[in-house]
């Protein structure tokens, strides 16, 4: 099962709350581009925690 699409819409980056772009694979993320941040969706629960997302 992947992120609900209703959440998808919803979701924004919680540092500049910009737009977040979904990656369902490899690794199902949520990438913010203005913040250069990666958060990580386990077990169908998106991590939203700045402290916790990946730069790139």
């Amino acid at each position: 099962m992947s992120l609900a699409p209703d959440l998808r819409d919803i979701l924004v980056c919680p540092k500049c709350k910009g737009e977040l772009e979904y990656h369902p694979a490899p690794r199902e993320e949520l990438v913010c581009h203005a913040c250069r941040l990666i958060y990580v969706v386990e077990d169908d629960i998106p991590i939203m925690l700045i402290d916790e997302a990946k730069s790139f």
